[in-house]
């Protein structure tokens, strides 16, 4: 073979191997492509149905509970802090059987929550964190009138000082 043939046959075959990267290059991204949509567009869902079926199986039912909403109280406050008055509303998560019992005693666990807030110095409700030291200390309270277990938590619905 001479000189000039073999020379030919390097550059096409560096044409060719060109040719085959960029073939190869867009086919790779092509098919990365297709198989993005597909699995998008759930034409074919990655999950089976026995899958999918034991997800459902493991979600929780959530608890029974119920609702007792308080009267919304304001409570002046004195003493020489900047705020003058307390907006407050609340309710009680109770356990659905002790709905009855828990309505029943509301308007003790409204005094109860009166002369509490009232006791409170205005200056230790101006702390950020004033609000969870008074949450566990209310709820404390209301399950002294209450009995313990028939309330679960206090909800505070709205705390303004003004």
């Amino acid at each position: 073979m001479s000189d000039a043939t073999i020379s030919n046959a390097g550059i096409n075959s560096r044409r060719i191997s060109k040719k085959a990267l960029l073939l190869g290059l867009f086919l790779f991204l092509a098919s990365g492509g297709i198989g993005f949509a597909v699995v998008q567009l759930g034409i074919f869902p990655l999950e089976s149905a026995a899958t999918k079926a034991t997800h459902k199986e493991q979600i929780d039912e959530l608890p029974r509970i119920a609702f007792v909403p308080l009267d919304p109280l304001i409570i002046s406050l004195g003493g020489t802090g900047k705020s003058k008055h307390l907006r407050f509303s609340a309710q009680l998560e109770v356990e659905p059987e002790y709905i009855k019992d828990v309505e029943n005693l509301r308007p003790r666990i409204v005094d109860m929550l009166n002369s509490y807030l009232r006791a409170v110095r205005p200056s230790d409700l101006e702390e950020p964190t004033a609000l969870i030291m008074l949450r566990a200390q209310m709820l404390r309270r209301i399950n002294i009138v209450t009995g313990e277990g028939r309330v679960r938590d206090l909800l505070i619905m709205e705390f303004v000082l003004n």
